[in-house]
């Protein structure tokens, strides 16, 4: 009985080993196949070896991944080539084998013989480096960002004209990087749509009348000087202004004086004769008569008694006005009020 119960497991010793050796040798013989149920990037590969998976993968995510890319605007489109980007095909197919291997012996063989899988899905490995995102973004935004014009006036001698601001265009660089990111590293990914935002004038249209409180334009041809406010024609004033030789500096100025009564501060020319560089203080030896509004290198706008002479070329370079008209034009122009001298 004894002998026989030694037999028995003699027996069994001898089918344990024959067991473990076939597993040893099944799976020395399967060391680079990776298991079954195991994917690289949504791409099956179990089943398959090392040598295997690498041209799977290469071909049917890292070859896909050199190809171009379309960016798309409207109608504007330009392709980029995905050059920049490094997949690291080993490194995906090493950790779907390690990922094979990880279990102990004995449940990887009931697994085989079972049929069953692991279930396990290994991520992309892939880089896109900096330069080829800049690459593009420089592309796009060369193509598609249109500065904002804002809204300004265009004066003439007798009229102002409104431009009207116009909106910009810019590339959305917070979502186009991001975007532009996952779809040069989609396989299935051919195109993208360049996001694009609107971009805000400093000036609108609606916004301008409001900086122009006021606004002066000469007209040297026909002696008038015309008030805007808020960019509307408030008043036309008859006007001198400076003779053959002494003309009135033609151009864009902004006042920058503004006096009541003011001195005479006699400039340092030929034409002044004795009084040259001299002060006249307010009375019948001023002709700056009532207020003075300065704007150009001792020019500016000013009350006379002579009368006779508004309407004609007359002044040494100044805008003479009849002396109600300045007084009442005076408060109705800040320092700071364009004048344009046509």
């Amino acid at each position: 009985m004894l002998a026989l119960f030694g037999l028995v497991l003699t027996a069994l010793g001898v089918a344990v080993t024959a067991g473990g050796a076939y597993a040893y040798f099944w799976d020395q013989a399967r060391a680079d196949v990776i298991e079954a149920g195991v994917q690289i990037d949504g791409v099956a590969v179990g089943g398959l070896r090392v040598s295997q998976a690498n041209a799977l993968v290469e071909s049917r995510i890292a070859a896909p991944l050199r190809q171009p890319l379309r960016l798309d605007a409207g109608s504007w489109s330009a392709t980029i080539e995905r050059s920049g980007i490094r997949v690291d095909v080993p490194r995906m197919v090493a950790q779907a084998l390690s990922a094979s291997r990880r279990d102990p012996l004995d449940r990887r063989v009931l697994r085989s013989l079972s049929g069953g899988g692991l279930g396990i899905a290994v991520p992309l490995r892939a880089e896109v480096e900096p330069a080829s995102l800049f690459h593009a973004i420089d592309i796009a935004t060369a193509a598609l960002d249109r500065p904002a014009l804002p809204a300004h006036v265009a004066p003439s001698a007798a009229r102002l004209r409104i431009v009207p601001s116009e909106d910009g265009v810019a590339v959305d660089i917070a979502r186009f990087v991001p975007e532009l990111r996952r779809a040069l590293l989609d396989p299935d990914t051919s195109s993208l749509t360049v996001p694009t935002q609107v971009v805000q004038p400093a000036v609108t249209t609606a916004q301008l009348a409001a900086r122009y409180p006021a606004y002066l334009l000469i007209d040297r041809e026909h002696y008038t000087l015309r008030l805007f406010r808020h960019l509307k024609l408030a008043r036309v004033y008859p006007v001198a202004v400076g003779r053959a030789g002494l003309e009135t500096p033609a151009g864009l100025y902004h006042i920058n004086e503004r006096q009541t009564n003011p001195s005479w501060h006699v400039p340092l020319s030929s034409w002044a004769g004795s009084l040259a560089g001299r002060i006249i203080p307010p009375g019948p030896a001023d002709p700056i008569k009532a207020r003075w509004l300065g704007f150009f290198d001792g020019a500016g706008i000013h009350g006379t008694d002579e009368d006779w002479s508004i309407g004609h070329a007359a002044s040494h370079g100044c805008i003479r006005m009849h002396i109600p008209d300045v007084i009442a034009l005076y408060p109705l122009v800040p320092l700071g009020t364009p004048i344009y001298v046509g």
